[in-house]
């Protein structure tokens, strides 16, 4: 199943390396890993998402808990919850193809962030459902380069 956790932690040095590790230890494989300051700068959110079986989300969501630097873990697979991505993706331009181009990415609502002669550079934002098929749409164009943020998530509503 996918699971998606979000950890409010101390922003201080090694807590990623510390968290990555424990993931390690419980032989987990992290998908994507997000972290940033919070509206407090001492606090950072880290956002993990990964695929794991219920039993072993039970052990690793402890383990972190009990970390010292740790405020809050929560595993957000069974809550409403709203997520993003960011992607930047450098796209072979044709001249005939341009218009073909620029019609995706109308459609996508994605903003073209860089141009030079041969290439197109976009930016989307949106859940990983869309970013997956823009990615799909733009292949056949010859995709040059891709970055892509990992998701980003919070709990909907007002918990």
């Amino acid at each position: 199943m996918k699971h998606t956790i979000s950890a409010l932690v101390a922003n201080r040095t090694g807590v990623l390396a510390d968290m990555a590790e424990a993931f390690k230890k419980c032989n987990l494989n992290i998908q994507s890993i997000s972290c940033g300051e919070t509206q407090t700068p001492a606090v950072s959110r880290m956002v993990i998402c990964l695929e794991a079986p219920d039993e072993a989300m039970s052990e690793i969501t402890a383990s972190v808990a009990a970390m010292d630097f740790v405020i809050q873990v929560d595993d957000l697979a069974r809550k409403e919850f709203v997520d993003r991505e960011l992607v930047l993706i450098k796209v072979q331009r044709g001249g005939a193809a341009l218009s073909q181009l620029m019609q995706i990415l109308e459609v996508f609502r994605a903003s073209v962030v860089g141009m030079g002669e041969t290439s197109i550079t976009v930016e989307l934002s949106g859940d990983s459902e869309r970013v997956e098929g823009l990615i799909t749409m733009l292949e056949p164009f010859g995709i040059l380069s891709m970055a892509r943020t990992g998701k980003i998530a919070l709990k909907r509503g007002d918990e």
